[in-house]
């Protein structure tokens, strides 16, 4: 039960690389810039009272399953989304879906997946994956992230299509049932931006998009009057993790966003974007220059007021950043 026609391809970011894969499948050539601009995947937010692994929520991208959704709706593909209540039911669909010589995306939690090394496995549930056949009890895996395919055990496969914690998989898994090559990428393009723009610019205060990130900024300044040094360290170290190491292509998907609007300027042909390109590619520097920062105070483990200061002003000049960068992206499409 293999699909000897799936092509893998490394990618920077999981859903955006498994989306690029499941079109590849039938025919539809984009590169996963375009697939994460189009499917407006740049996101920023912080969430306190939401806890991962015991640490604050923060995230870079929009939530799971939302850059396949937006994509395949611009690009005319109707696709099959469903969840399932029964981790029986959830893999009897999953073979029956590779039986039909269909590739399926799949959300998953990183913690089970044992060919990742130890280190990079924890309870993070939106990841997502390919499964393009199976063999005995084992899975053929196309995992985005990943250099080569790799094989995953069905034990091991269910424990993490059905996670608990936040958010929950629920044996999701979804794939396209119809394709056309017809479609209006410039329009699909300057619909991404726009998008992304409102993300980050009028979600309402204080959790996301730029509000989002000084809202961050504000709370590390507090670090070391309300929290022990170890526990302020674990919240520093969490957001360095996912903004460099969660598949965001590092910075926080600012330079698989600057690429986007590199292939945009020349889609639209309007040179304002490749400009645009170049500043957010600054603005990605930025952001891994707060990540060696914030590793540096990590590695100190002083709790020192003035370090926490700086990595949080840091933060608050970005989210400033950002803001004059979008409100200015909107005005080019």
């Amino acid at each position: 039960m293999i699909i000897d026609n799936f092509q893998h391809k490394q990618s920077a970011h999981c859903e955006s690389g498994v989306t690029l894969g499941l079109l590849r499948h039938y025919g539809i050539e984009l590169s996963e810039p375009l697939i994460f601009g189009i499917g407006a995947g740049y996101f920023f937010g912080h969430l306190p009272f939401i806890k991962v692994s015991g640490v604050p929520g923060t995230t870079f991208r929009i939530w799971p399953g939302y850059i396949f959704k937006r994509v395949c709706k611009e690009l005319g593909v109707k696709m099959k989304v469903v969840s399932f209540s029964k981790n029986e039911k959830g893999m009897q669909a999953l073979d029956q879906a590779l039986e039909s010589g269909l590739p399926v995306g799949m959300q998953t939690s990183v913690f089970y997946l044992s060919y990742f090394p130890p280190a990079y496995r924890f309870h993070f549930n939106g990841h997502n994956l390919i499964a393009y056949g199976k063999e005995g009890s084992e899975y053929l895996i196309s995992d985005p992230v990943m250099e080569t395919v790799t094989r995953l055990s069905a034990a091991d496969l269910e424990k993490a299509r059905f996670a608990k914690g936040f958010p929950a998989p629920n044996g999701r898994m979804y794939y396209p049932v119809q394709t056309k090559t017809d479609f209006d990428l410039p329009g699909a393009i300057r619909r991404g931006i726009k998008k992304t723009c409102w993300f980050m610019l009028s979600p309402p205060p204080p959790f996301f998009g730029v509000h989002g990130i000084k809202f961050l900024g504000r709370k590390i300044k507090k670090y070391p009057v309300k929290l022990e040094p170890r526990k302020a360290t674990l919240f520093i170290g969490n957001i360095i993790r996912m903004q460099e190491e969660i598949g965001t292509g590092g910075g926080g998907f600012r330079f698989l966003y600057a690429a986007f609007l590199q292939e945009a300027a020349q889609h639209l042909n309007n040179p304002a974007l490749l400009e645009a390109s170049k500043e957010m590619t600054s603005i990605g520097d930025a952001w891994r220059s707060f990540a060696f920062a914030a590793a540096r105070v990590m590695k100190e483990r002083s709790g020192n007021l003035s370090s926490y200061d700086e990595l949080g002003e840091m933060l608050i000049q970005l989210g400033e950043r950002e803001k004059v960068f979008f409100t200015h992206l909107k005005t080019l499409v």
